[in-house]
């Protein structure tokens, strides 16, 4: 394996950016490339099988081009659609990202938690399954709230976000039956956590937000353990697109130590 092998970070914007955070803390030495699939956002609109043929499409053109040593979905609706088909396709490691039901079950007290995603991850069977799995016995309160994406990519460009759209968002979980009760909600989007602190003004304070970034990380660090790392300068920030759509991101990028936008 070279040890300039690059870690492939795959997304539809820039939520990915919170598990690349999370993977900067356990591998800080590891050469990344991020894609960002503009010219497909969002998939949380599309259907199961445009994601599913998107998705495996543009992963298996990038692993030919960029030979990276492992990928990883940093996105749930791709993830809870393609990722059998993208582990069946490829031959390198491929890390999922799945809402982080299971913590949030164990952590709960009440016995009801919620979940906000797009419309697509909802309502996959992936998720029922998680469910099913981790949450026997306790009631799991699900919204699609889409529009959350947008802001969480306008947050990031350094544009005040709509609070009036954060706000519907919560009022409309909380406004299910039990939502009162809601003392830990799942954020199954990983553009949400960009809007951590937006969300958590509008719960209550003992109201956990949990997201999945942190185990990803430790998945990823635990499949490339022992291998070596070196970079050959800073990590990549790649457009599927027109590159223009990362504007306003420079900065957002430079701190985290990504070039210029490239595109794909």
């Amino acid at each position: 394996m070279d040890a300039s092998s690059p870690i492939l970070l795959f997304d539809t914007g820039v939520g990915g950016l919170t598990v690349y955070d999370a993977l900067c803390r356990v591998l800080p030495q590891a050469p990344v490339i991020f894609a960002a699939d503009y010219a497909g956002l969002p998939y949380g609109k599309k259907t199961e099988a445009e994601v599913a043929a998107r998705v495996s499409g543009l992963l298996g053109r990038m692993s030919e081009r960029y030979r990276p040593r492992l990928a990883c979905i940093a996105c749930n609706t791709a993830s809870t659609i393609a990722l059998g088909m993208v582990r069946e396709v490829l031959e390198i490691p491929i890390v999922g990202t799945v809402p982080a039901i299971k913590p949030a079950a164990l952590q709960t007290q009440t016995g009801t938690f919620g979940l906000i995603g797009t419309q697509a991850t909802i309502r996959q069977r992936y998720v029922d399954d998680l469910e099913r799995d981790f949450a026997g016995g306790k009631s799991l309160l699900r919204i699609a709230a889409p529009d959350l994406v947008d802001e969480a990519e306008a947050k990031l460009r350094g544009k005040p976000v709509d609070m009036a759209v954060v706000e519907e968002a919560v009022q409309r979980l909380r406004g299910m039956e039990g939502g009162e009760d809601i003392d830990a909600v799942v954020l199954a989007c990983t553009h949400f956590p960009l809007l951590r602190e937006e969300l958590g003004a509008l719960f209550r304070s003992d109201v956990a937000l949990i997201d999945g970034a942190d185990g990803i990380a430790r998945r990823i660090a635990h499949l490339l353990e022992g291998q070596e790392f070196a970079s050959k300068g800073p990590n990549r920030f790649v457009v599927v697109g027109d590159v223009m759509a990362a504007d306003g991101l420079e900065r957002a990028l430079a701190e985290r130590g990504f070039g210029a936008p490239e595109a794909f």
